[in-house]
């Protein structure tokens, strides 16, 4: 299946969020538009209790306003030792407000709170882990002149540090660790994420799904 336009509008206007879009839609010829690039949308509330909730309500809303294919993508950490928070309150996890730095501060300071004895076992050197975490994504495509709808998750799995490391990525990068490269998220390349990150399998997968239309 073809969508209906040669562009996808992500239903996103967090710039990193777009790099990695279109980096990851470019091999299929899509083009790549978020929210920045349009006024007068109506307000998103994410009033779902999963990321794949929340995906639909955003791009059904977007969609319907601007009657052209959106992908809304919902995505966040889950840290065990925090009993799977901070979820889809990942982004606000600080407050509504709150800045990648203010959110990471906080994780921080609630597993620091913890102590040792949550804090996980894993071979090899490297530095010191706070708690297994997974960094999840949801898709959900809308496409209303096709009436179609895609959907896909998936996956990244990990370890929280207790500092932050690297300048690269966005939003919990700096602290999400990945042993068999010993480095964080905000440490690896653009084409090593691509390979690994939660939102690029999603990705994958929604485009394999896609094809099978």
């Amino acid at each position: 299946m073809r969508l209906q336009s040669n562009f996808v509008v992500i239903a996103t206007r967090n710039e990193g969020k777009v790099r990695e879009f279109a980096k990851l839609f470019e091999p299929s010829g899509y083009k790549v538009r978020s929210l920045a690039d349009y006024t007068d949308l109506p307000e998103i509330v994410e009033s779902g209790e999963t990321f794949a909730e929340n995906a639909r309500i955003k791009a059904e809303i977007i969609s319907k306003h601007l009657h052209v294919p959106v992908l809304a993508d919902d995505s966040g950490l889950c840290v065990a030792a925090l009993g799977g928070d901070p979820g889809v309150y990942s982004a606000r996890f600080a407050g509504a407000d709150a800045s990648d730095a203010d959110n990471n501060a906080k994780l921080l300071s609630e597993l620091k709170l913890l102590g040792a004895k949550d804090k996980p076992a894993v071979q090899g050197d490297h530095p010191e882990l706070l708690s297994e975490a997974s960094f999840v994504c949801a898709l959900a495509l809308i496409d209303p002149v096709a009436n179609e709808t895609i959907e896909a998750e998936a996956s990244c799995e990990g370890y929280i540090l207790s500092e932050p490391r690297g300048q690269g990525g966005f939003g919990y990068d700096p602290l999400f660790y990945i042993p068999a490269l010993h480095k964080t998220m905000a440490e690896v390349t653009v084409e090593e994420k691509n390979e690994i990150s939660h939102r690029a399998k999603a990705l994958r997968c929604f485009l394999d799904r896609l094809e099978a239309k």
